[in-house]
């Protein structure tokens, strides 16, 4: 098992961790309406909503990156 990072407080870190965890959010909200957006798109049998299905699929994967690097850059607690 790797050695913890130490604790850190460094105002700049958690502004980034903040910023990414912020990016997150958006991002899986965009998510969650590209979607909305291939139900709608393949419920009216236009296949434009294989774009939309794309589009979720980079969102999610922007949203995992975003939530992982806010959790890497986080200050740890230390006990």
């Amino acid at each position: 098992m790797p050695p913890a990072a130490p604790a850190t407080s460094d105002p700049a870190a958690a502004a980034t961790a903040r910023r990414a965890r912020r990016l997150a959010g958006y991002a899986l909200l965009v998510c969650a309406l590209t979607v909305a957006a291939a139900v709608v798109s393949f419920v009216q049998g236009n296949w434009l909503g294989i774009v939309w299905v794309l589009m979720a699929g980079v969102a999610s994967n922007m949203g995992w990156y975003y939530a992982r690097r806010a959790r890497a850059l986080a200050p740890r607690r230390t006990a």
